[in-house]
């Protein structure tokens, strides 16, 4: 008791440092919104499929506010302070961001390793806020559900620290240079639209990645948030004491909040729109709710304010740190497909944890370390532990070093490559032997094929089960290595030729999606002699739903032609899969050669009118 007291005495003697902020009514409520669009986003993404944008609304309030905050010292001082900038951001994220990188790494080492793949170089990049440039030289993709990353959201937060620590400068030497309104917003909007720009040229179909983690590239909210803030320090206020702004108030604020929900529910990460103006119009759209929110009180500002969302808000940066490691984790330790009961009660019960991650964060680290500073969180610690060689001091120098041997040993052991990958890796190699050119003699038989009589053509999910697929069909032929797409399987049929065995298997897909176009040139060129089964998609993407629904259309046209529903088969055995969620476990890949059994078996009796008596194959 008396130790606490102590503690108390010591708290209240630590006097509070002045808080350089910036304070807008509703802008916690916004940011709330926005990660919560970010959280649902991240646990499924055909819920809300445009919710990475509200990373692109975090960085419109971003650049307003940081700009704001700078354009104010100034003028209260007639100088920047960019020592005490810096040290407030850092107080403001280094803590919390430190919390999260080793609570995240010592669990998940105890729950699956395939999350700890590459965390050596993720590690490095959340603690130097690099995080995004380190990812584009190792040629990741944040889109990519089938390579879990620990710390793949922490791409934003580099972006971000990367403005805090350059764009003082610029503001100091736009301070310097006029101190014409209009020129600085003219700047800092020619910033964006160049950012816009580069954007568009660096996306790629099918490879986002530089476009999406560069900090040129995704600077267009940052600026466009700065532009703001310049055209918000002129006496007009960014034109909202104008009789103009009066007048057309409520369709500008109306029609940005309409746009920005529409982009967040309609937009795709994949569409070429988003990288081609998407993004850039979500960003100018946060800009003009942003405006109406600050310039008056209205139902707008009373909505943001509403107490759950403001308190959301102000845990936004612990919610976005955790949520993400919080979601790999749950899901390896609750395996669930999408669409079933058991994948809602793990996503709600990763929805608990990261609050409870993220409200005891922002108690315990950010709130203290906002009001007291480095120091004063020291020294109230040190009241906490009593003397240095007291019995609370060496047990919490013992715990800090336990956990920093743990952490180091768990980032030097960690595999260089996942279960998964290895896997595809070995089971490429058993699939990759040549092509047994041989004279295929077409005739009027659909009965059930044998393996000799079967060619398969696929990407890593047949990969994963190149072993199965032998056991089932003895001689079968295989062609099948991953990153390929429905295109690589136009040109191996074509490759195969007159060649080509009476009985086809297509798994294509799972990388870049299902192309109608190519999938019948494909069927066209195997032609109606022969017996196809086109294998449907099991991937955690929006995208899924549309391209199975499409191989099932296409098959109903071609009475040849018949689906093996691996995306149904797995959907409610998930324990079937890699710790990726996608690719089949030793298990599960018996359960996708047996499923392509099964369609082969519905096909010859629908031709044939024969019930085709499957005998049972056990796992070998």
């Amino acid at each position: 008791m008396a130790a606490t007291t102590e503690a108390v005495g010591a708290a209240r003697a630590v006097p509070e440092r002045p808080r350089a902020r910036v304070h807008l009514p509703g802008l916690d409520g916004l940011r709330g919104l926005a990660v919560i669009a970010v959280i649902v986003y991240h646990l499924e993404g055909s819920w809300l499929p445009g919710g990475f944008l509200g990373v692109d609304v975090f960085f419109v309030v971003s650049g307003f506010l940081i700009t704001t905050l700078l354009l104010r010292e100034g003028e209260r001082t007639g100088r920047i302070d960019l020592r005490s900038f810096w040290v407030r951001r850092a107080r403001r994220l280094l803590p919390a961001l430190l919390l999260c990188v080793v609570g995240s790494v010592l669990v998940a080492s105890l729950s699956e390793r395939d999350l700890l793949v590459g965390i050596g170089r993720q590690v490095l990049g959340a603690l130097t806020f690099s995080t995004n440039w380190l990812e584009i030289g190792a040629g990741s993709d944040y889109f990519d559900r089938g390579s879990p990353q620990l710390f793949r959201s922490l791409w934003s937060l580099a972006v971000e620290e990367q403005f805090y620590l350059l764009w003082p400068f610029a503001v100091v030497g736009l301070g310097a240079l006029t101190r014409s309104w209009r020129v600085r917003t003219g700047i800092a909007a020619g910033l964006a639209t160049l950012s816009t720009i580069l954007m568009a040229a660096a996306w790629e179909p099918g490879s986002a990645t530089r476009a999406y983690y560069g900090t040129d590239t995704h600077a267009t909210g940052l600026m466009i948030g700065a532009a703001l803030a310049f055209a918000w320090s002129a006496p007009h206020r960014a034109w909202t004491s104008t009789v103009t702004w009066q007048r057309y108030r409520r369709w500008v604020v109306g029609g940005s909040l309409g746009v920005l929900t529409l982009l967040v529910v309609v937009l795709a990460e994949s569409s070429a729109v988003t990288f081609r103006g998407g993004i850039a119009l979500a960003s100018l759209a946060t800009a003009g709710v942003l405006l109406g929110t600050i310039d008056r009180d209205g139902p707008l500002r009373r909505a943001l304010e509403w107490g759950p969302l403001t308190a959301v808000g102000r845990r936004s940066y612990g919610l976005y740190l955790w949520h993400w490691p919080v979601i790999l984790v749950v899901a390896q330790d609750i395996p669930a497909s999408d669409g079933t009961a058991r994948f809602l009660w793990s996503r709600v019960w990763a929805v608990v944890v990261t609050w409870a991650c993220a409200d005891l964060s922002f108690r315990l680290v950010e709130t203290p370390m906002r009001r007291h500073g480095f120091r004063g969180c020291a020294r109230l610690l040190l009241a906490r532990l009593g003397p240095l060689d007291g019995r609370r001091a060496k047990i919490a120098l013992a715990a800090g070093l336990l956990t920093a041997v743990a952490v180091t040993t768990v980032v030097l052991t960690a595999p260089d490559t996942s279960s998964t990958q290895r896997m595809i890796e070995a089971n490429e190699a058993a699939a990759s032997g040549p092509r047994q050119d041989e004279t295929v003699v077409l005739r009027d038989d659909f009965t059930m094929p044998r393996g000799r009589e079967i060619d398969a053509f696929g990407d890593s999910m047949m990969v994963g089960a190149v072993p199965a697929l032998k056991y089932y069909f003895p001689g079968i032929q295989i062609d099948a290595r991953s990153n390929r797409h429905w295109s690589d399987g136009e040109a191996a049929v074509e490759r195969a030729g007159d060649t080509l065995r009476r009985a086809v298997v297509m798994s294509f897909g799972t990388n870049a999606g299902i192309d109608e176009a190519t999938v019948t040139a494909v069927l066209d060129r195997i032609g109606p002699d022969r017996m196809v089964v086109l294998v449907t998609i099991h991937i955690d993407e929006p995208r899924t739903r549309a391209d199975n629904t499409l191989l099932r259309r296409v098959a109903k046209e071609r009475a040849n032609v018949e689906v093996a529903d691996w995306d149904a088969a797995v959907r409610s055995r998930p324990d079937q899969l890699q710790p990726d969620g996608i690719h089949p476990s030793l298990e599960g890949a018996h359960l996708y050669a047996s499923t392509i059994r099964a369609a082969f078996a519905r096909l010859s009796e629908e031709a044939t009118g024969t019930k085709v008596k499957l005998a049972p194959k056990p796992m070998p």
